[in-house]
């Protein structure tokens, strides 16, 4: 697992001023989007900006992901590939792939990457926003391993699935359960970190901190957002909470405790704790 990805703010790379402000931000990482957020007319000068920014060494102390342009319905590829070939040297933690529907299209992105000589520790994270992807993903996860591997997240793109779904507006989140549980299994089989799809209502922090506490619930790591009024409700809910990280630290106390050595199943504060209690417990811990 990689460091918390408790909050991760998408902001339009057609924006400098927003550009500018997302290194002084609290949220754990920023995708710098070049696909949705920019009109196909701005294209080349959001990409400008862009290289503009990390030439500048605005994001020298934040971990950045830029979400390219995809594969194009007609199997085209001249956004995407003039995305990466002006930001691969910019370095980013990670290059986001929209639309990813099955394993085939990341053996495409490799071969890109690959021809480009990009960096050994290069990652590349996957949004799953299409039926189709849903009903793939163990073939999608299949390439988190392997020599060629750089999968290490899945993103949930939430809005453009219940598009796809032909979900009434605003879609209810209940219909999703199903697709969002999948990725979380997915992800959690292949070792890989999984983020919950956005919330749109900036107005509705109550709301949003529901949808929060249910991804949580549900397994994700964090959640994408589209307002940095949002990050601090991320960062407080995809933490543990203070009787959460008491309670860990206690059961790894417990377990490490010499009269407690090679035991399988002991008792903390009342409650029967087995091994795996304790790596969950240490997990809490190390995330505290």
């Amino acid at each position: 697992m990689n460091a918390a990805l408790r909050s991760v703010l998408y902001i339009p790379a057609v924006n400098p001023r927003a550009l500018a402000k997302a290194a002084s931000l609290d949220c754990d990482a920023v995708i710098l989007d070049l696909e949705d957020a920019v009109a196909p007319q701005m294209k080349v000068e959001a990409r400008a900006y862009l290289r503009t920014a990390f030439e500048a060494g605005l994001f020298a102390d934040k971990r950045t992901i830029i979400r390219v342009n995809g594969f194009e319905e007609d199997g085209g590829c001249a956004l995407l590939d003039a995305d990466l070939a002006e930001l691969v040297p910019c370095t980013p933690a990670a290059f986001l792939f929209p639309k990813i529907a099955r394993g085939a299209d990341l053996d495409r992105v490799m071969e890109k990457l690959e021809s480009l000589s990009v960096a050994a520790d290069l990652q590349v994270w996957a949004m799953i926003e299409r039926p189709a992807a849903i009903l793939a993903l163990p073939d999608i996860v299949t390439r988190a391993q392997g020599a060629r591997a750089r999968l290490s997240c899945l993103v949930m793109g939430t809005n453009d699935l219940a598009k796809e779904m032909r979900l009434p507006a605003p879609p209810s989140r209940r219909a999703m359960v199903h697709a969002l549980c999948a990725s979380v299994m997915a992800a959690r089989a292949a070792g890989l970190d999984v983020l919950d799809g956005v919330f749109g209502d900036i107005g509705d922090s109550l709301g949003f901190e529901m949808e929060c506490r249910e991804g949580r619930e549900l397994g994700f790591d964090g959640k994408t957002l589209i307002h940095p009024g949002q990050i601090e409700i991320a960062n407080r809910v995809f933490s543990p909470s203070e009787a959460e990280l008491r309670m860990a630290q206690a059961i790894v106390a417990a377990f490490e405790a010499p009269e407690n050595a090679g035991k399988g199943v002991i008792t903390v504060e009342g409650r029967m704790t087995e091994r795996l209690h304790y790596d969950m417990a240490k997990r809490i811990a190390r995330s505290g």
